[in-house]
């Protein structure tokens, strides 16, 4: 396998782990949606376009488009949509807080968890509403604070035991605080800012092992993970211990919780 086909491989992986892993949050923000056939659909964070693609199946007369920063999973996101023969959807390889949208354009925003990592995120807001066409609605989910989120804590923590957790929580959890997220959203002309809680467990795979591989895919994992030392060899069992631990007859399971966010575009 050459290094180009390995890390289409890797990307493919990881785009199919991220679907498993939220297939359960997946089914609580697909009810929340509540798109219309006619509806102009704007879908922030599409990643590998599993979102795109489902509401482009029921906005049969309107349109969808998903935007990400990720040109490897907008390779994936494209190709399944021209598998299923989705004719009214499209993709951006854009960061949603630059990107020119047509003025009221859209009458649905969408995100699952793509909202949270703007670099200056009152203009990212500020820009994704003034694409909403006045009333348009607004749904987002995103995680709940970083204490509420178990995979967030007990991995590190069995990776690295008695090295406390950073004091800044990562950007994953920036919009976890419902009072720091409706003042952006009311800041951006948005109203009716509503918040569902989401509880629902992450998968990390079938089993034992396939969940090791996914843990040392991440970020903040592999290079400890990596090592061959006596100190990767020890975190390596502590990890395999914390999976075993979690181990259920649905697979690989952490706690989690998230919120569904609702607003509508303020009318004119």
């Amino acid at each position: 396998m050459t290094d180009e086909e390995g890390g289409k491989a890797m990307v493919l992986n990881c785009a199919d782990f991220y679907d498993a892993e939220l297939r359960r949050h997946n089914e609580a923000f697909r009810a929340a949606l509540e798109i219309g056939p006619r509806d102009r659909v704007l879908d922030i964070g599409c990643g590998a376009g599993q979102t795109t693609r489902e509401a482009a199946r029921i906005a049969v007369q309107g349109s969808v488009l998903g935007v990400d920063t990720s040109a490897p999973m907008l390779e994936i996101a494209r190709r399944r949509s021209a598998e299923e023969g989705l004719r009214n959807v499209d993709f951006d390889e854009a960061d949603a807080q630059l990107r020119v949208f047509p003025p009221a354009g859209f009458d649905l925003c969408m995100s699952r968890f793509g909202t949270m990592f703007f670099a200056d995120p009152a203009a990212a807001f500020a820009n994704i509403g003034r694409a909403m066409r006045p009333g348009a609605r607004l749904v987002w989910m995103v995680w709940q604070g970083r204490d509420r989120n178990e995979w967030a804590t007990v991995i590190r923590q069995a990776l690295e035991p008695g090295v406390p957790l950073p004091a800044d929580a990562p950007a994953a959890f920036s919009l976890g605080d419902p009072a720091v997220a409706t003042d952006l959203l009311h800041a951006s002309g948005f109203v009716s800012v509503e918040f569902a809680e989401v509880h629902k467990p992450v998968f990390y795979g079938p089993d034992v092992d396939a969940a090791c591989e996914a843990v040392t895919g991440l970020q903040f994992a592999g290079d400890l993970l990596a090592r061959t030392d006596a100190e990767g060899d020890a975190a390596r069992q502590r990890l395999r211990g914390l999976l075993e631990a979690h181990l259920t007859p649905d697979g690989v399971l952490f706690d989690s919780r998230a919120w569904i966010i609702t607003a509508h575009r303020m009318k004119d």
